[in-house]
């Protein structure tokens, strides 16, 4: 039986709720008190009776207010969450709140869980209508979880990324549990198993987390891949790939209301069986968990029908389209069935106050600055003019320095960091490997990751910087891009997030002019459009060192950043130094460093971003002072610093930077009869450049890959030689 409106005696948590049920079968016996009893922490027992209908009434209220929720907006997704829920209210009553997930769509469920722990009240959400007022609302609840959600500990959006939070969290805090769900179509994923088997062969003791496969049968609009695994099948899997313990509570065995298929609803059970499944699911748990902490790799499958509770099964309740309101038949229904009495929301209510110490955006580790040591002042090596040296070997130089002063600290690369002129790195840090070996600088004790994927290294290293370690990704130009969508993921979070934490940091070698006997398989610079476009969100910072004296000046500026993505992009070839560390000191105020001006009767001002592409830049204006045209050569170190403030949305980011150049400053600097901006890659990374001048100008830069012989080589094939630059000049000139 249900009331249609709120009773007087509803909690004022409540407000907003549609139905409320009567009575409930089982609550005279099991709801007279809450199952975590006053100042614990967790359930004393996962077999407990009165443990076991609560956890059922958890999971219940989960869906109900799920589906309510969305159904608020007529968006959003309830389908994937209710199949997990009974999981999720288990991990919950047994005092673990570190909960993460891989799966975006699963953000209302999660916004239920932590609305129920009071943990929404940071952010002036005390009841169900006002939870439902800013859901999918600006300053809300995103559709995806985000980084300014009070209690969640991670983004959510593309599949394939949630374990690596897990991972990091697990390595940052040792003894805490760190579940991770994921979905049963997010395993479709090459990169879950990859980077959690990599991850597991670096740091086998670290074992503090949990994946919980969802295994629902279905993805987003159609069965999943793995549907048609035998239960047998898909523990092997688990166990070919590494996993020690393999836990799998399949609601199937359960049934007692003949539903066809492999996948069934828990929740059309009987009471009794209702009960026996959510036993079931509590005692795997727990003993997933104790497993799982105890240094066992351990992963828990949960099967049960997608949809499981909600409007609709299987990949029809993966989300709802407009007109999917309250006041449709068959949400209502739903909701009249998953309705709890006042009684019963205000025991869950107190039992989730209690678990794991109080709200979670009280107590999870997420929610404090993590400590980090002081780095003291970096032995930078200030390097004379002229002398020629390699600027990622310069900065390894201190890479060492930090790893040798946190310990946490973190390098990670595709197995390459020797061809990018940083092996000094793997001499100083050592490669985490299992064999020890002196001759390759690897051994157990190492703080350089180097899994082949660059997912995997995009993962741990952005992963643990959003978790409050320092950490610094390495690879090739050419190869980030598989690593590319969950850096972006973690900077859109920073800049979000409602604490400090260190700038997320990489290394890019720019492989495209250097490696030109490899072709354009190497040669990939197109990608930094990538992080042209995220300038633009206002805490992205690309910059592009001119040598190894610029480079050490860069990497000591972004370790004192929060809330940052800084890109560093670099050659691995000896350059001449052509810049004081003072000068690129300044530059990361301003966006430039003007390297040389000669006198003429007229003036072209070259905008060069990179190393190498000074060469033929600074060619042409020797061959125009011949011409008796003057020149002036700027380069760009920070292109962001290069926008207006009306560009960028920095007023938006957490830990703000609204420091541009000024309008007056650009015409000192840029100021001239023409300009020529001049890149190695993406014209893209020199917009504000263009967007701000006035001059007759040009554009030359990146236009594709092939084989050839010299930097110089790859050069002219895009029209990047000295010859060219001087002809364009001379016609801006007219």
């Amino acid at each position: 039986m249900t009331a249609s409106t709120p009773t007087s005696a509803a909690p004022k948590f409540c407000q907003g709720i549609r139905y409320f049920a009567e009575t409930l079968p089982g609550f005279d016996q099991y709801g007279g008190e809450a199952a975590i009893a006053p100042q614990q922490t967790a359930i004393s027992s996962p077999s407990d009776p009165a443990a076991v209908y609560q956890t059922l009434l958890a999971a219940d209220a989960l869906r109900y207010l799920t589906l309510h929720v969305t159904s608020s907006k007529a968006s959003g997704h309830p389908g994937g969450f209710a199949s997990i829920a009974d999981t999720i209210a288990a991990l919950v009553m047994l005092g673990h709140k570190h909960l993460i997930t891989e799966v975006g769509h699963h953000a209302p469920g999660f916004y239920s869980n932590v609305f129920l722990d009071q943990s929404l009240e940071d952010m002036g959400i005390a009841t169900v209508e006002q939870m439902c007022d800013r859901f999918r609302e600006t300053h809300g609840l995103l559709g995806h979880l985000s980084g300014q959600i009070p209690g969640l500990l991670n983004p959510a959006g593309p599949l394939g990324q949630g374990q690596h939070f897990a991972m990091a969290g697990a390595k940052l805090h040792p003894g805490t549990l760190f579940p991770v769900t994921i979905g049963d179509g997010g395993l479709g994923e090459p990169y879950v198993i990859s980077s959690i088997a990599h991850f597991n062969t670096a740091y086998p003791d670290v074992t503090n987390f949990l994946p919980i496969l969802v295994w629902n049968g279905y993805s987003q609009e159609h069965h999943s891949m793995v549907s048609t695994k035998s239960n047998e099948e898909m523990v092997a899997y688990w166990r070919g790939n590494g996993f020690a313990n393999v836990i799998l509570v399949d609601a199937k065995d359960y049934d007692d209301a003949n539903q066809p298929g492999a996948y069934v609803d828990s929740t059309a059970f009987s009471l009794e069986k209702r009960l026996a499944f959510t036993k079931a699911v509590l005692e795997a748990t727990d003993e997933a968990a104790k497993a799982a902490l105890g240094g066992t790799l351990t992963v828990l499958i949960i099967k049960q029908l997608k949809g499981a509770g909600v409007h609709k099964r299987g990949a029809q309740s993966h989300n709802l389209y407009p007109g999917d309101t309250a006041e449709k038949d068959y949400i209502a229904s739903a909701l009249k069935t998953r309705a709890l009495t006042p009684a019963a929301w205000e025991l869950v209510r107190t039992n989730y106050g209690r678990a794991g110490g109080g709200p979670a955006a009280k107590t999870v580790a997420t929610e404090f600055e993590l400590a980090c040591p002081d780095l003291g002042e970096l032995p930078l090596n200030e390097f004379p003019m002229g002398d020629k040296q390699v600027a990622t070997t310069a900065m390894g130089h201190l890479v060492v320095a930090v790893g040798k002063k946190d310990p946490a600290f973190v390098v990670t690369n595709a197995d390459g960091n020797a061809a990018s002129g940083i092996n000094n790195i793997n001499q100083g840090l050592k490669i985490v490997h299992p064999t020890q070996d002196d001759t390759y600088f690897q051994g157990p004790k190492g703080q350089v990751y180097e899994p082949l994927s660059e997912d995997a290294c995009a993962g741990l290293a952005a992963a643990q910087a959003l978790f409050g370690a320092r950490s610094l990704w390495c690879s090739y130009e050419s190869f980030v891009i598989n690593g590319l969508p969950i850096w972006q993921t973690v900077t859109q979070a920073m800049a979000e997030l409602r604490r400090p934490t260190p700038a997320t940091v990489t290394l890019f070698t720019a492989g495209a002019l250097e490696q030109g006997r490899n072709g354009w398989t190497h040669q990939r610079p197109e990608v930094e459009n990538y992080f042209a476009g995220m300038m633009r969100n206002g805490n992205v910072f690309p910059l592009f060192p001119i040598d190894a004296n610029s480079i050490q000046v860069c990497y000591d500026w972004a370790l004192t950043q929060k809330n940052k993505g800084i890109t560093i992009t670099a050659s691995k070839s000896p350059l001449p130094i052509r810049t004081t560390l003072a000068q690129t000191r300044q530059s990361l105020e301003t966006g430039v460093i003007e390297l040389q001006a000669t006198p003429g009767e007229k003036t072209v001002v070259f905008a060069v971003l990179g190393d190498m592409t000074l060469i033929p830049v600074l060619a042409a204006a020797e061959t125009l002072a011949e011409a008796g045209i003057g020149s002036r050569v700027v380069s760009v170190v920070s292109p962001r610093r290069l926008y207006r403030p009306t560009d960028v949305a920095w007023e938006a980011c957490s830990a703000s930077d609204g420091q541009f150049l000024s309008d007056g400053d650009f015409a000192q600097v840029f100021g001239g009869d023409a300009l020529i901006a001049v890149t190695g890659g993406s014209s893209a990374m020199l917009e504000p450049v263009m967007l701000r001048s006035n001059l007759p100008r040009d554009m030359f830069a990146w236009q594709r890959g092939d084989t050839a012989a010299s930097a110089a080589a790859v050069m002219a094939l895009n029209g990047l030689t000295a010859e060219n630059f001087v002809s364009r000049a001379k016609t801006l000139l007219g």
